[in-house]
């Protein structure tokens, strides 16, 4: 640590507390790493804020000594946003976990940034109150990188995602002054609507401290079923014939034979129908008991004529968390095979067909495995793209092309190069496949115009 360092961290340690400034190196590791792949890159600093204040003394400092600030949440990213590329302080949130205020009439939530985000649902829930942003994570993540990432899962393809939710902000910018933006109001048309421009900036334009979110009322009535295909093509197809019948599921998933496997192995459970070439979880949910009912009929007798030889319905709580736990569990399973790449490419649910048959004839070509699943309502393929038994050189020469191909793919549908993980630092070389030159340029003269010295989450999204 250099000598400028060493006065900040007094400083810090001043202002802040001793026991809230870390820069013992087997303390910092944990902060050195996010869920993206394998990466690894050790902040000099960590500072565990709590209160407004405490982020803009970091500001300020930094700005002042032009030290890299990265902003963490939960550290479950699939990106790389929490990486401290180029060292300096990361700032977590962590301790900053209150739920500030519930308003059961005006349907609104009010919490700080390290609110884990099933502690908010479960808090809700009691509550007779329904947050529906649902990630895989929920069980670690918090609400500041959700919005910070404007995060989605499978209960998109009914109630939309973090950005649908969030009415207002409030928000430290990186010179250290404080900016609120929004309000506790469904409707807001007065001037331009800046929570939403911080809604998805991965941490690179502001820290946020406070987070106004809309909330529903529960669903009373919650079913799930689970379709086994012979075929890929048939259960992929049916996916747009659901919407075409007037089906809108809470939750419309993915999984093709070696994510189910693959499942099996890393929890020693058992998946209904593991020989399907494919399946779809459908979750329906309703506040109408007969409706629900209605639905439950039209999903079987549709999802039979498209091809499926055998469906699944839980509806007991009990069974219908035994399948969603099932499903929660694939990504973490297929990760643990080896290795890995994931993409999360998206595109009109009808491309979806198209998009996967590209995808398996593109690893083909470079023999390399693909295991596929994700959200097939909202168009959201997740693709793991497995190392296995190959060198780092043999790798290398190949994964990239690959991934090029894909995402051009992608585009090609009508697509894009991320549903719901973000851009980061492991994504940003492939932007330019996504957005045109003049998209990037005018987006990163947003980045100057609120980050002149490019302290806040530097070397992200931008190629």
């Amino acid at each position: 640590m250099n000598n400028e360092l060493i006065e900040v961290k007094q400083k810090l340690e001043d202002l802040i507390g001793r026991d809230y400034v870390i820069t013992e190196p087997f303390e910092l590791e944990k902060y050195s790493r996010d869920e993206t792949e394998d990466l690894s890159f050790f902040p000099d600093i960590v500072v565990k804020v709590s209160n407004v204040n405490d982020i803009s003394t970091v500001l300020k400092l930094a700005n002042k000594y032009k030290i890299p600030i990265t902003p963490r949440g939960g550290g479950t990213g699939l990106s790389g946003g929490a990486l401290p590329i180029n060292g300096g302080i990361v700032l977590s949130t962590e301790r900053m976990n209150r739920i500030i205020e519930i308003d059961k009439k005006n349907f609104f939530v009010i919490v700080e940034p390290g609110v884990i985000t099933q502690t908010l649902q479960d808090t809700l829930e009691s509550e007779g109150l329904f947050y529906p942003v649902d990630p895989a994570s929920r069980g670690s993540c918090f609400i500041g990188g959700n919005v910070a990432e404007n995060s989605g899962g499978p209960r998109a393809v009914k109630y939309g995602v973090t950005k649908d939710y969030v009415l207002g902000l409030e928000v430290v910018l990186p010179n250290g002054e404080f900016l609120k933006t929004g309000s506790k109001t469904i409707k807001n048309a007065t001037g331009y609507n800046l929570t939403q421009l911080f809604v998805g900036s991965e941490g690179t334009l502001g820290i946020i401290t406070k987070i106004i979110l809309r909330v529903l009322s529960v669903p009373t009535h919650r079913r799930v079923l689970l379709a086994a295909y012979n075929e890929i093509d048939e259960c992929i197809s049916s996916v747009a014939e659901l919407f075409i019948a007037g089906i809108v599921p809470s939750a419309l998933e993915f999984l093709e034979r070696d994510a189910i496997l693959a499942t099996e192995k890393h929890l020693g459970k058992r998946f209904p129908n593991n020989t399907a070439a494919a399946q779809l979880l459908i979750e329906l949910d309703s506040h109408d008991s007969e409706l629900i009912e209605k639905d439950v009929n039209k999903v079987y007798e549709l999802v039979s004529k498209f091809g499926a030889y055998d469906v699944v319905l839980a509806e007991e709580k009990s069974k219908i968390e035994e399948l969603w736990a099932l499903r929660r569990a694939v990504g973490e399973a297929v990760k643990s095979i080896s290795s890995y790449k994931e993409e999360d490419t998206v595109v009109p649910r009808n491309e979806l067909p198209r998009l996967l048959k590209g995808v398996k004839e593109i690893c083909k070509e470079y023999n390399i495995i693909s295991i596929c699943y994700g959200h097939a309502g909202d168009g959201n393929l997740h693709i793991n793209l497995l190392k296995g038994s190959y060198n780092n050189e043999e790798w290398n020469s190949k994964i990239d092309n690959v991934i090029r191909k894909i995402f051009s793919l992608t585009v090609s549908l009508g697509g894009t190069i991320s549903g719901e993980h973000g851009i980061g630092y492991s994504q940003k070389n492939y932007l330019p496949i996504a957005l045109s030159e003049k998209e990037i340029n005018l987006q990163k003269s947003i980045k100057k115009l609120f980050d002149p010295n490019n302290i806040l989450n530097p070397n992200k999204i931008f190629p």
